[in-house]
């Protein structure tokens, strides 16, 4: 019997029309946009040189290109449409039925999930515990089916942006094992949890304060302790959830108070340059005609990515009777190296990862502190001396 809800979401329907939308609004409007602006430009200089209005070249280039654009255009949005209609009526396998859909569909959540949530719900992902590829209903009945063994001492897990539970099983070959595989072993168990990360880290805080109190409420016996395990941007959303859990007049903060260790791997507490260096780029493109469409290519990113610029300060402080672990790695094998400081594993450094600023204030006093040499971001996963600190930390 099937140990999860039953089989919901978007199909390869839907996705393929999303395909279409993305197609006409976003790659063929770029396209357009550069291509009128070239022309604008060159043919400019031959009308201010013969001090002439448009001639025959020009308004049959502009005539032809536009037909073009406006054709292609049409076909992708009556595309859009029929997909739509045929999604709507439960055609198609579901995306959720396979690991590549699944891939896509989280990828496609952290890069355009706040888009999803108003414009194709449907394609939005929910905050859910995972089980099997599925959602798990938090419910007595649902959280009995999906962990018959349970235990009292819960290893949450949650991915990082554009990242879904699979994530977790990466660099296996590394260890013969997982750190959920090796951490059941040793009385946990393991509750993978999966978020749209698109939206903002406070509303996904909201998202899994709610839901792991759900859980806890509902787990088949008594919870005694709970282990929070984030990578990336899942360690921004579990301080986010701990937060919100605490604030006066939120949500029950029962859960928050057995809750002993937060471990977060390559987590971007105060900010990734990546993102920054995006919306940089983003602003500096967009000031000349004949790029601003490769601007706003970049400046289309959700509000997700947008958060990923600061990261979570001071305003959202951590547990006060929880243990931090703080998890950084770096390409070098010395992480005082500059190649470690400056490039960190590529797409955090150190600094942020242990929440350091320069001045040498820290948002986790007393927290314990793991480097990593020779590593990039996804190397955390699965790493020898991660589950190595794992084991001792949980112990």
């Amino acid at each position: 019997m099937s140990t999860a809800a039953a089989p919901s979401g978007p199909s390869l329907l839907d996705a393929a029309s999303l395909a279409c939308e993305v197609a006409d609004g976003l790659v063929l409007r770029s396209v357009r946009d550069t291509h009128t602006a070239w022309l604008d430009r060159v043919h400019g200089i031959g009308r201010r040189i013969t001090g002439r209005g448009p001639g025959p070249v020009e308004q049959l280039h502009r005539g032809l290109s536009g037909a073009v654009y406006g054709g292609l255009g049409l076909g992708l949005r009556a595309a859009s449409r029929g997909l739509d209609v045929a999604a709507a009526s439960g055609a198609g396998p579901r995306l959720e039925d396979s690991p590549r859909g699944r891939f896509v569909s989280s990828a496609v959540n952290g890069l355009i999930g706040d888009r999803l949530a108003q414009d194709r719900p449907r394609m939005a992902i929910t905050t859910a515990v995972r089980h099997e590829g599925r959602d798990v209903r938090p419910d007595a009945d649902g959280l009995a089916r999906a962990f018959p063994d349970a235990t009292g001492r819960l290893l949450v897990l949650l991915p990082g942006l554009c990242e879904n539970e699979s994530y977790w099983e990466r660099h296996r070959e590394r260890t013969g094992t997982t750190y959920a595989e090796d951490l059941a072993g040793r009385g946990w168990t393991p509750v993978h949890l999966r978020a749209n990360t698109g939206l903002p880290l406070r509303q996904n805080g909201v998202a899994v304060t709610s839901l792991l109190q759900q859980v806890v409420d509902h787990w088949p016996v008594g919870v005694t302790r709970i282990a929070l395990v984030g990578h990336s941007m899942g360690g921004l959303v579990l301080r986010a959830a701990g937060a919100v859990a605490a604030e006066p007049g939120g949500a029950s903060a029962s859960w928050t108070r057995l809750v002993s260790d937060v471990v977060t791997l390559g987590t971007p507490h105060l900010g990734a340059p990546v993102a920054w260096g995006i919306g940089q780029s983003s602003r500096g493109l967009s000031r000349l005609p004949e790029t601003a469409a490769f601007g706003r290519l970049l400046d289309w990113r959700s509000v997700g990515v947008h958060d990923l610029v600061a990261g979570l300060a001071e305003d959202v402080p951590p547990l006060p009777h929880a243990r931090y672990r703080l998890v950084a790695a770096t390409l070098s094998e010395d992480e005082r190296h500059p190649v470690g400081q400056v490039v960190g594993d590529l797409l955090v450094r150190p600094r942020s990862a242990y929440g350091r600023d320069r001045a040498g204030r820290t948002l986790f006093p007393g927290a314990t502190v793991l480097h990593v040499g020779r590593s990039d971001h996804f190397g955390l996963l699965n790493h020898p001396e991660v589950l190595a600190g794992l084991r001792e930390w949980l112990a």
